[in-house]
């Protein structure tokens, strides 16, 4: 159970990383600005978000699919991972 743990936890990173370089594409494709805000700024990719939905909307799902993978994974792990002395 442990492997399927760890193996729910990469691809739940990988969801994460993707969903993120979707979400900078988009940026970028709004406007320069946007993308370099995104890329250096905290919170701007956020507000990015709320103001520009409709072309965030699948970056957010996929981000989100990421993160509740991810959480699976680290759930089996902890259920079933090896116990200490």
């Amino acid at each position: 159970m442990q492997f399927i743990g760890t193996g729910l936890c990469i691809l739940g990173i990988l969801g994460l990383f993707i969903g993120g370089i979707m979400l900078l594409i988009a940026a970028f494709q709004e406007s320069i600005l946007w993308g370099l805000g995104t890329l250096i700024v905290p919170f701007v990719g956020l507000i990015f978000i709320c103001l520009h939905w409709d072309v965030s909307k699948r970056p957010v799902v996929v981000k989100l699919a990421g993160l509740v993978v991810l959480g699976m994974g680290m759930a089996l792990i902890m259920m079933f991972g090896e116990k200490g002395p």
